[in-house]
């Protein structure tokens, strides 16, 4: 069985986002905008902690598949392609967390 992959779950968040399914939980995400997906965005963070705290690991699972899902519907909202964050990940791997922390601007 072939790996299932960040790529193809984009895929599918903006075919289903431009779909006009009303029962598409993508299609309303995109049609409420931005400000909702963000919200659900940290609602799924917060959960995601929670279950890792709490040491429930199926818990932390099912929350960062969340996590990622609302986390791609705000990319694609904001027209942001994961390429761009794959690609400021890549040049991070070049230097140390430590020092690459250090380099960006304050504020």
């Amino acid at each position: 069985m072939a790996q299932f992959s960040l790529a193809e779950l984009e895929t599918i968040i903006h075919q289903r986002a431009h779909s006009g399914d009303a029962d598409s939980w993508t299609a309303k995400l995109f049609a409420k905008g931005i400000d909702k997906a963000a919200q659900k965005l940290g609602e799924e963070a917060v959960e995601t902690v929670i279950a890792a705290v709490k040491g429930d690991k199926k818990a932390v699972v099912s929350e960062s598949a969340d996590l990622i899902y609302h986390w791609l519907v705000v990319l694609g909202i904001a027209g942001i392609p994961l390429d761009e964050v794959l690609k400021e990940l890549e040049g991070r791997t070049s230097r140390s967390g430590i020092s690459e922390k250090a380099s960006r601007p304050q504020g």
